[in-house]
């Protein structure tokens, strides 16, 4: 059984290795908080799993310090920061705090980061948006990646490319964090290191031949994931990867068209306030009557109920945060060497 840690003590303890390894401000606070509150959800691969390559760009320059990021346009509800390769989650929660502030004058505001850090797990931003009446899309792209290939081919061209969005009801917010690949790289990597299988032929090796092994991603030349849909519906993730691509590279103006940089993420934010569109109430009907058909449905063999995104990681993260957050088996024994190398105290386990 996977051992249980408090949430707070996490968020203290991986405060903490960031701030021995240099970073200044609120920055180390900001990426603790959401690495965390990637786990609280049950993202397992996209929570303190990435804190020791974190640690590692910041100790070899991978990853910047200090300092803000560079504004290249601002025109009201459209903005556009060069990171400057700033702790992704540090610019992403500042960017969606300015699309908030903007959206509540003029009922959306788009920010848009090229040159970001990576930004960890997107479901971890949304709550707290959603939870202030607002409706978030979130999505990101690494232009220095390939590992997913375009429906009918066996290269890989684009990243996951994940779709986030979150919304309010009169109830819990509705929150969906998808990649528009059929499986994640971080999930990839972990059974690829593991010696285990897919649970399904989700890749394809560099003969054009579709397979459950991971391993064909790391041969080479290399494979390629297949999009979300697989290899008889791919064409639908392949489409929504293209957008992603286009939200991201295209409108920051920075991509896969440049020269690679290292761990990046090229992130598009866009927040509406509902109020200043057909109003809050009115919204909150819609949503609200749209969730409780979905809830109400009556459920098909081999299911218990019908559930709304998010409904699951909402309930997980209330546990987690109750009885200590469940850490995959290999994330804390990552991190010891750096708490050793740092003289930071490790966390003590719960159960």
């Amino acid at each position: 059984m996977s051992a249980r840690y408090p949430a707070p003590a996490l968020i203290a303890f991986a405060r903490a290795l960031l701030e021995k390894s240099g970073l200044d401000g609120d920055k180390a606070q900001t990426v603790a908080e959401i690495l965390v509150e990637g786990d609280l959800l049950g993202h397992q691969t996209h929570g303190l799993q990435l804190l020791p390559g974190y640690l590692a760009d910041l100790e070899k320059g991978g990853m910047t310090k200090t300092g803000e990021p560079r504004v290249i346009a601002d025109f009201s509800a459209a903005i556009t920061w060069d990171g400057l390769r700033l702790p992704g989650p540090w610019l992403t929660v500042r960017a969606i705090d300015l699309a908030m502030a903007r959206a509540k004058m003029n009922g959306t505001c788009t920010v848009v980061i090229r040159r970001s850090h990576h930004i960890a797990c997107l479901a971890a931003y949304l709550k707290r948006v959603a939870d202030l009446g607002y409706f978030i899309i979130l999505t990101c792209s690494d232009p220095t990646v390939q590992s997913v290939a375009p429906h009918g081919g066996r290269r890989a061209v684009m990243t996951p490319n994940p779709i986030a969005a979150a919304w309010p009801t009169h109830g819990d917010p509705v929150i969906l964090d998808v990649s528009m690949s059929i499986t994640t790289n971080g999930l990839s990597n972990r059974l690829h290191q593991e010696g285990k299988k897919f649970p399904g032929p989700w890749a394809v090796d560099n003969r054009g031949e579709i397979s459950d092994d991971p391993a064909v991603l790391f041969s080479a030349p290399a494979g390629a994931l297949l999009p979300s849909g697989g290899a008889d519906h791919g064409h639908k993730g392949y489409a929504l990867g293209l957008l992603v691509e286009t939200l991201t590279g295209a409108l920051a103006g920075h991509g896969r068209a440049d020269p690679k940089e290292g761990w990046t993420s090229t992130t598009c934010v866009q927040v509406f306030h509902p109020a200043l569109f057909g109003g809050q109430d009115d919204f909150l009907r819609q949503t609200e009557w749209l969730a409780t058909a979905c809830r109400e449905t009556s459920p098909r063999a081999g299911f218990e109920r019908v559930r709304l995104p998010g409904e699951s990681g909402l309930r997980r993260r209330e546990a987690q945060l109750a009885h200590g957050v469940e850490l995959y088996p290999g994330i804390m024994p990552a991190l010891i060497p750096w708490a050793a190398k740092f003289g930071v105290a490790p966390v003590a386990a719960v159960s």
